[in-house]
């Protein structure tokens, strides 16, 4: 049986009133989430978002400490030096542990790898240290292409970590699915991996977004029978893109019309750990 996850990457000042917005659309719908929030958003509104997110239904997970990057990104930048990788990870934790008195247990690394964290001995390292329970780090297709394809969770036995999972995000990052810039003009594969996936221009409508995104990869999980689809979402790309949340509410009408179940990722942790 295929679940959908929904999860935001909460990185910029303007998710705050986003969120307001997203949440109060998964209560209407009652679907639950992960939000993936970076440390400095915690340090600047830590009652503001302990407030909102204090719902059993919501996980509160880590986007690192600052967003800086872990790893070498041909299109975020350079990794961080030694010591501010250090930091992401654990200060990150630390922040969602003690604004929200629960357990940090995932870790999703500013813009994600194509490969997540393979062949990063000292980042599997430091990430198990903090005491992660799982990453999702693997957010992009061949070459930091889009869209991201449909990996499943797997765990990094082979690097010497197995009860660190992955959890890979799949889809267009939906931020650069909108935005037209010299960048996000480069990241398309050839030939592409879901052709169905790939509008003629940049979206600009929800519905545009649901039908060239969401639902080719909700359908396409479905099809394939996947364990999961998680969708790479935005807050403050969501609320700039589509105030109304119309987006979400046609995703989560869907879902339901196909009766597919909905999940954090933590949820989902304890499936796959039984």
């Amino acid at each position: 049986m295929t679940v959908f996850v929904p999860a935001y990457d909460v990185e910029a000042p303007k998710c705050l009133p986003a969120c307001r917005k997203i949440v109060e659309v998964h209560r209407r719908f009652d679907v639950p989430a992960t939000f993936f929030i970076v440390g400095k958003m915690l340090e600047a509104n830590p009652s503001e978002y302990r407030e909102l997110l204090s719902d059993s239904a919501f996980e509160v997970a880590s986007h690192s400490y600052s967003h800086k990057m872990l790893r070498d990104h041909p299109i975020c930048g350079p990794a961080a030096s030694t010591e501010q990788v250090k930091t992401e990870i654990f200060k990150g934790k630390a922040l969602v542990e003690n604004v929200f008195n629960r357990l940090c247990l995932g870790l999703r690394p500013g813009c994600g790898f194509v490969d997540g964290l393979k062949g990063a001995p000292e980042l599997l390292r430091l990430v198990s240290e903090a005491g992660y329970r799982y990453v999702s780090s693997m957010l992009w297709g061949p070459d930091f292409s889009m869209p991201a394809p449909l990996n499943q969770p797997f765990t990094y036995s082979s690097e010497g970590y197995p009860n660190l999972w992955e959890f890979p995000g799949h889809g267009w990052h939906e931020n650069v699915f909108k935005i037209s810039s010299a960048k996000a003009r480069r990241i398309l594969l050839f030939p592409p991996l879901y052709p169905e996936m790939v509008p003629s221009s940049f979206v600009k409508t929800p519905l545009e977004e649901f039908r060239f995104n969401n639902r080719p990869m909700i359908d396409r999980a479905m099809s394939e029978h996947a364990m999961y689809v998680s969708l790479v979402w935005h807050p403050w790309s969501l609320n700039a893109f589509d105030p109304e949340m119309k987006m979400l509410e046609m995703t989560f009408e869907y879902l339901k019309k196909l009766g597919v179940q909905s999940m954090s990722f933590s949820e989902v942790l304890s499936l796959i750990s039984k």
